[in-house]
């Protein structure tokens, strides 16, 4: 994969430790179809990250020394979004471009592909897969250098159409020196003259090495239920997951979660050993809607899990429209989300994460369903 020379951007030490660099770099991708890609990598310590400002912000991946965090997708690197066309495979396109840690679903709209009558503007009525957001680029590019101990980026990206939504992201990215955590915080504001929907979903998604032959899940929650049919069929076992299987079709599960008083949550998938883990803490007033996602094929294909805070579930909009989930921005509203991703390295740490959630469910009782309900999914 070809690049233009790395730019260092910036890179010092820590005022807290004097041992602990820091450094920014950016540089442009050339080769296929990642040809005009974008990386701006953030490093500190052994632990570094890498952004994607022209795929919508989102984040492709983590390092913490030679272990990477992410996922092995088909789709090998990131892609320019002048390459995806959502339109194809019947509206599911968005996935030719897809391989990052994080991106994002949205903002007007996310989850399957269709045709959403409850829409005034035909502008807005052809729905595809998962929205603009991850392939819109990002501008006015900006970088946090040392302050506070703190090294970033910040960036706007702009989802707006003449007689549709006027949507703007303004994302900041950072990380702690001396932490293995990501922070981010969004900004969604409606420059329009009139209320708009705003849907946005964070589509996290971890393989090899964490995910694995009996890796397991947890997050503290008052409901679990199955999407559908098929994964109402192995429900009892959300919590772990499979070998690579061949054959296997994936598996979808809602959570109404629980906060503590802070009103936050988290996350948590840790390996067989218990000795790894990466997490997802969030706001449950923000994002209170929560998404498993287990894809547990085969290697080559794409062994994946998903950790997906939301605004609302990944149903058609037209249904979440329907329970009340979408939310209405009114002109000028903006809306804030923090978001906090960390990747943990030994057994302590994943145990610390582990009874922090133990803590948060308590003595609140933990409903499985059986079966898809509503209000949650779509019953046929």
């Amino acid at each position: 994969m070809a690049q233009n020379d790395i730019q260092l951007v910036s890179s010092g030490l820590s005022e807290a430790n004097s041992n602990l660099p820091w450094e920014i770099r950016r540089w442009t991708l050339t080769e296929g179809h990642s040809t005009g890609v974008e990386v701006v990598e953030l490093k500190q310590g052994d632990f570094s990250f890498r952004v994607l400002p022209t795929r919508g912000m989102g984040i492709w991946d983590a390092h913490v020394g030679e272990q990477r965090i992410g996922w092995n997708s088909p789709v090998k690197a990131p892609v320019h979004p002048a390459f995806v066309n959502a339109k194809t495979r019947n509206g599911l396109g968005w996935l030719d471009g897809f391989n990052e840690l994080m991106c994002r679903c949205g903002l007007s709209y996310f989850g399957p592909p269709g045709t959403d009558t409850g829409m005034d503007s035909p502008v807005e009525s052809d729905v595809t897969l998962h929205g603009k957001i991850a392939n819109l680029p990002a501008h006015s590019i900006s970088f946090i250098e040392g302050e506070n101990d703190e090294i970033g980026l910040k960036g706007i990206v702009d989802e707006s159409s003449l007689f549709g939504p006027q949507l703007q992201l303004e994302s900041t990215i950072t990380t702690r020196l001396g932490e293995n955590s990501i922070f981010v915080r969004d900004r969604i504001t409606n420059l329009g003259s009139s209320a708009t929907e705003l849907s946005l979903l964070y589509h996290t998604n971890i393989g090899p090495a964490i995910l694995g032959e009996g890796s397991r899940f947890s997050i503290p929650a008052k409901q679990v239920l199955p999407n559908n049919a098929r994964s109402a069929e192995d429900v009892d076992t959300y919590e772990t997951y499979l070998a690579p299987t061949e054959g296997y079709a994936e598996q979808v599960y809602f959570f109404e979660t629980i906060a503590d008083a802070d009103g936050k949550t988290v996350a948590l998938l840790e390996s067989l050993d218990r000795q790894t883990g990466f997490s997802v803490e969030f706001t449950k007033e923000q994002l209170p809607c929560f998404t498993q996602w287990k894809a547990t094929q085969p290697l080559q294909d794409g062994y994946v899990t998903g950790l997906e805070p939301g605004t609302n579930f990944p149903n058609f909009k037209s249904f979440e429209r329907e329970q009340n989930r979408i939310l209405q921005l009114a002109a000028g509203e903006t809306y804030e989300i923090d978001l906090k991703f960390s990747v943990h390295t030994n057994s302590e740490e994943v145990s610390k994460v582990r009874e922090r959630i133990a803590a948060i469910q308590g003595e609140n009782e933990k409903t499985i369903s059986t079966d898809p309900e509503l209000p949650y999914c779509q019953v046929k």
